[in-house]
């Protein structure tokens, strides 16, 4: 498959991301803008840029530990807006509905006894 390049940035097709290759061909970076190393442009639904995406998202470690910072993060809030360091209305409005709506997933799953008190895992 012919790949193009887009020097000095001009205008390209949606969906098609800058790529940067290692010196093996493969892709080894990603990104929607070009700079003076993301030059080569890729088709969205290209197999290389698909598996390098792949490897990237089931990268061991983070996955699993975003869902343990999300708690630790609520909890942070929660702490500060506690002790009067912020507001919860000085959050901008769509992290006010998310946080509220997983305090309210929360509570629900505490009244059916589906979420640990202690360390807040889905029983």
């Amino acid at each position: 498959m012919a790949r193009r390049a887009c020097p000095g940035g001009l205008s390209r097709e949606d969906g098609m991301p800058y790529v940067v290759r290692n010196p093996a061909g493969e892709i080894a970076a990603v990104s929607d803008a070009p700079d003076d190393v993301h030059v080569e442009l890729v088709p969205g639904d290209d197999p290389e840029l698909r598996l390098f995406l792949h490897r990237l998202s089931s990268t061991p470690g983070l996955a699993d530990t975003d869902l343990q910072l999300v708690r630790v993060l609520e909890d942070l809030i929660d702490l500060l807006v506690e002790r009067s360091v912020i507001r919860f209305t000085d959050l901008p409005p769509a992290a006010q509905e998310k946080l509220s709506a997983r305090r309210s997933a929360r509570v629900s799953m505490r009244s059916l006894d589906l979420l640990s008190e202690r360390d807040g895992q889905i029983l």
